[in-house]
């Protein structure tokens, strides 16, 4: 894989063997199925972040006739407290089949670990997080026909040197509350999955030759594009689905035949000395990895994950296997008319993964998927900037979904003094007008529609011809 150096992958593979397998067995999450409505709910990691669309771009681009919906429920700064404040206004009314829950961050606190009584702070911080949750677990049993996943918040990473915002104790806290997280999970029988461990882990494992390393963020907070990717992969794998292909297709030129095709079809194959061509149609599209920064204040890149974790060994692999041409001499792919790349009679033998060239047609059609969930995300946005706005804002002042002159007119006084209001003013002038929000959500519905039309494999015409 590229990027992707051999000691880097033991490395990791060792450090799967320490952590992965104990999540594993402990945090088994079951696939979503058609027609489910996922709404992640958190706070600021999920309202901003990217890895519950990194996840829905799975099953967009790997079950293309399965339709799912997912939601994002994250409010930035939550609490538990604020989650069941909002459970009812917020979270419900998206109709949700699977509701994955996660918070910590912010109910563990951050400024307080500097002050003397640090210790007492935090116990009781995680005794107000747990009564908080009490409530929303009493709001989430009286959902039956829901399936419900508690999922323990992406870590604070206490171990990055030359970061800011250093809070020591911080991430013992927040094990503390993914430990009643776990535990109340067991006792509901419902799932629990750990995006703490194995992401403190794997951390721990990089900064022992980078101590500035982390996929947490600057902030030690906030995960990049490249951590919200580790954490849709560490999801995506707890859900089942390491090491399903994208396709696999082996020939055998000398014998002319069609030896595997692992989820796709092959016909019409035809051999000759110089050329071997065929009919693909597989029943996936390759995972396309965006390699421009996205989101506010975003610096890496999700293609940045292949760095970290073997994401392409497990999760993309298209890959091409032909035996019997010329170990010595170069062949030559073009599928659908469009040139590839070029390989010798060996690399064939040995398989080529098309899932890591995006020049392919199939590689552009999955990108056009990806930049089509990229603008329902941006659409979505605007919905959890409004959401801030009425649940944290308006809520208290008796103001919750008013939408009228007056309502306005508080926000914008309140903006004079507060400078995170003052940055939501623009999105809610227009926001609080029922007219645009019902458009903004055609407008998703359009793109989600749209994605579930072009994510439809199509036959590709292949050929591989001898070189020149």
């Amino acid at each position: 894989m590229k990027n992707f150096h051999k000691k880097t992958l033991a490395a990791f593979t060792a450090l799967c063997g320490l952590v992965a397998q104990p999540m594993a067995a402990k945090a088994q999450v079951a696939p979503f199925k058609t027609g489910d409505r996922v709404v992640f709910v958190g706070n600021s990691i999920t309202d901003g972040g990217h890895y519950h669309s990194y996840v829905w771009l799975y099953y967009m681009t790997r079950f293309p006739k399965q339709r799912i919906d997912v939601f994002n429920a994250g409010i930035g700064g939550d609490v538990a407290a604020q989650i069941n404040s909002r459970f009812e206004g917020d979270v419900l009314p998206k109709k949700p089949t699977v509701i994955a829950l996660t918070f910590g961050m912010n109910d563990t606190k951050y400024f307080e670990y500097l002050r003397p009584g640090a210790d007492e702070m935090a116990a009781k911080a995680v005794q107000t997080s747990f009564e908080s949750y009490q409530q929303i677990e009493k709001k989430l049993q009286a959902l039956p026909a829901v399936r419900k996943i508690l999922m323990a918040s992406s870590p604070y990473d206490e171990t990055v040197k030359g970061k800011g915002n250093y809070y020591p104790g911080k991430s013992k806290a927040m094990l503390k509350v993914a430990e009643f997280q776990e535990a109340a999970a067991k006792k509901n029988n419902w799932t629990f999955f750990d995006f703490n461990r194995p992401m403190t882990a794997i951390n721990q494992q990089f900064q022992q030759k980078d101590s500035t390393f982390t996929i947490c963020g600057g902030d030690r907070v906030h995960p990049g594009q490249d951590g919200h990717m580790v954490m849709a992969y560490l999801f995506l794998k707890a859900q089942g689905f390491s090491n399903k292909e994208v396709a696999d297709v082996v020939i055998d030129a000398q014998q002319k035949k069609v030896q595997r095709t692992g989820n796709s079809t092959v016909t019409a194959l035809s051999v000759t000395p110089s050329a071997v061509q065929f009919n693909y149609l597989a029943k996936a599209l390759p995972y396309p990895l965006d390699t421009m920064p996205r989101g506010w204040g975003a610096t890496t890149r999700q293609s940045e994950v292949v760095n970290i974790v073997p994401f392409t060994q497990e999760f993309n692999r298209e890959v091409f296997t032909v035996k019997g041409l010329q170990t010595d001499k170069q062949y030559t792919l073009q599928i659908d008319g469009e040139p590839v790349g070029s390989w010798s009679g060996a690399q064939w033998a040995e398989g080529i993964n098309l899932a890591e060239i995006s020049r392919t047609p199939q590689y552009q059609q999955a990108t056009a998927v990806m930049l089509l969930n990229e603008e329902r995300w941006e659409l979505e946005r605007r919905f959890r900037m409004h959401a801030w706005m009425e649940f944290n804002v308006l809520k208290e002042r008796g103001l919750l979904n008013k939408d009228d002159v007056n309502t306005m007119d508080t926000v914008q006084e309140l903006s004079k003094g507060n400078g995170w209001i003052r940055g939501n003013l623009d999105n809610y002038s227009r926001s609080r007008m029922p007219a645009i929000r019902a458009t903004w959500e055609k407008q998703i519905e359009l793109l989600v529609s749209t994605i579930y039309s072009i994510n439809q494999p199509k036959t590709r015409k292949c050929i591989i011809k001898l070189a020149n």
